[in-house]
Parts: C-alpha cells; sequence; structure tokens
C-alpha cells in the first residue's frame, strides 16, 4: 500500500484500523527483514563507482567525473567545466567570497556555462594570481573574472600585478601598491577557491599570458621533484611543496593559504595531468575534484585499482 500504491501512512492506518505509529514501525521493520530494499540506478552519463573510489582511495571529501565522449583536450577541458558549472550553481552560498585563479582554459569554461544567479548572490570574485600579462591574453583573464561576478551578484577584486615577477625585489615593490595588497589581504577571508592544476609544462593559456618561468626553470622544478602547480605553486607526487627561489617571484595565494579555504574545487584532466592531479590530490588542500571520465580511471589505476569493471559505467 505504501510503496507501489502511494497511499500515505494516515490514510492505510484509517483503512487497516491501526495507529499511524504501528503503520510506521511496520514499514521500518520492512526494510530491517529486507521485505523491502532500495535500489539506486545511476543516470546516464554519470560515474558513481568511479567517484566513490577515487573519494577512498585519494581521502577527497567529493569527486565529480564528468562524461566525456573522446579523450581530447579540448574536448575534456568544455565536459569538466559544463559539470563544474552545475556545481557552482547548486553550492554556492549567499556572501561567499570566491577565489579564481584566472590563467585557465578550464575554468573559463566553466565561467561560460554558469547561469545568472537569482536567490544567491556571491560577495566578492578575488583573482588569486597575478591577472597582468601578455595584453591578447589578458583580456580573457579579465573577463573571466569580471563575468563570475556579474553572474553571481559580486563585486570584482582583479589582481593588478603580473603572475610571476622578475625577481623577488620587483615582487615586494608590486604588493605594496595598495591595490594589489587590498586584493590579496581577501586571501584569508575566501570561502570558496576555484583553482586548476597544472603540470610543470605550462598550459597554452597560461604560457602566451607571459606569466610563467623559463625553460631552464622549469627543469629545475622538476629535478626538484615537482610534478605539477596550483597557481604556480609547486608540489611533488605525494603532495609536499616544492620550494625553490622561483617561489618567492609568485604574486598570488600560496599553498597553505589554500589549506585554509573552506572549499577548494579543482578543475583538471587529461593523460599529460594525471601526475599533476594525483599530486595535487595528495596535498590535502582539494575539497572537490572535477575531471573526466578517462583521467579518472587512469588515477585509479596509478594506486593500483583495476577499472575494467568500470567500464560500461554510465
Amino acid at each position: 500500500m505504501y510503496y507501489i500504491e502511494r497511499q500515505r501512512q494516515a490514510d492505510i492506518a484509517a483503512h487497516l484500523r491501526m495507529s499511524q505509529a504501528t503503520v510506521s514501525r511496520m514499514l521500518k521493520k520492512a526494510k530491517e527483514e529486507e521485505i523491502v530494499r532500495t535500489t539506486v540506478v545511476s543516470p546516464q552519463g554519470t560515474y558513481a563507482a568511479l567517484e566513490d573510489q577515487l573519494r577512498k582511495r585519494f581521502n577527497l571529501p567529493e569527486a565529480i567525473v564528468a562524461e566525456c565522449s573522446e579523450e581530447r583536450d579540448g574536448a575534456i577541458m568544455a565536459r569538466i567545466g559544463e559539470a563544474a558549472a552545475h556545481f557552482l550553481e547548486a553550492t554556492l552560498q549567499s556572501d561567499e567570497i570566491i577565489g579564481v585563479s584566472s590563467w585557465s582554459e578550464t575554468i573559463l569554461k566553466m565561467v561560460d556555462n554558469v547561469h545568472p544567479l537569482k536567490a544567491t548572490k556571491a560577495k566578492y570574485v578575488v583573482q588569486t594570481l597575478g591577472g597582468m600579462g601578455d595584453p591578447s591574453v589578458q583580456t580573457q583573464a579579465t573577463q573571466l573574472i569580471t563575468r563570475l561576478a556579474k553572474l553571481t551578484g559580486a563585486e570584482a577584486r582583479p589582481l593588478s600585478a603580473p603572475g610571476v615577477a622578475q625577481s623577488r625585489e620587483a615582487k615586494l615593490v608590486m604588493v605594496s601598491d595598495p591595490y594589489v595588497r587590498e586584493t590579496m589581504d581577501l586571501f584569508g577571508r575566501i570561502t570558496l577557491a576555484v583553482i586548476g592544476i597544472g603540470a610543470v609544462e605550462p598550459s597554452r593559456m597560461l604560457a602566451r599570458s607571459g606569466n610563467v618561468f623559463s625553460s631552464k626553470e622549469l627543469s629545475e622544478e622538476a629535478e626538484a621533484g615537482a610534478v605539477g602547480d596550483m597557481s604556480l605553486r609547486f608540489f611533488d607526487i605525494d603532495g609536499k611543496p616544492v620550494l625553490t627561489p622561483l617561489d618567492d617571484r609568485v604574486i598570488g595565494m600560496r599553498l597553505d593559504e589554500l589549506a585554509k579555504v573552506d572549499r577548494v574545487l579543482a578543475l583538471a584532466g587529461g593523460p599529460a595531468k594525471v601526475a599533476a592531479i594525483r599530486g595535487a590530490l595528495n596535498t590535502g588542500v582539494i575539497d572537490v575534484l572535477v575531471t573526466d571520465k578517462f583521467t579518472a580511471r587512469r588515477l585509479l589505476e596509478c594506486v593500483g585499482v583495476e577499472t575494467s569493471s568500470f567500464a560500461d559505467e554510465a
């Protein structure tokens, strides 16, 4: 009567001439004795088993695995961006202070898919890595910050300095600028950080921006054990920070500051980033990983999980 005919407990009680409390107890007992069982059927294009294994193997609070028809960087970024946009819209809290590393094509794809939010309004969208660079690319970074702010009803707080200073001394001069200092002072108040995960070899957008180290300097990072970065802060495969003199030239959020943020949403995928993502997960900084099904399987295979049983899950 309750599960098949969809009758209310009160109506069942009246029909059977017993108390509603008795009906409730009988329904509870039916579950305990497995007369009634619950079955969850995952919708098409979802990967519950992969997500569950990612959470367990990497001690990750939340994982979102996006459907992707082909293992190509453009397609992967687009699907991850769509999934991240949906997550942001569904979970954004009122007066949220959002931190965004702007030199990321995947985050750009996310912003392209965010719908204007009416009920929930964020307070600030803060740029967490220096936003000055090659003018042809800087436009994209600036639009990313300002557009996300407009979509979420927030005030944009750009970081008006390059991501990489020429020297430690030059960085000290730049961060003493009151407008730069004002934005950086908000780092400690960020409640949601949206970041990309980079391999040691920089992404196309970051490379074109000019906010990169030289090939020799990146080689030195790799020799020191670096497998990837979050906002140009490098780490090794075990998630330990790789600190070199280059770190003193970065104008942006540090890993220890990122670790204090309540929610860190990381977007990354593709075969070239598997080691970087694995290292990033091992930092313990990430709360939510949004990736694609190909990358999810590669990550699990790296830690000895057989993924052939997930092959047809969709």
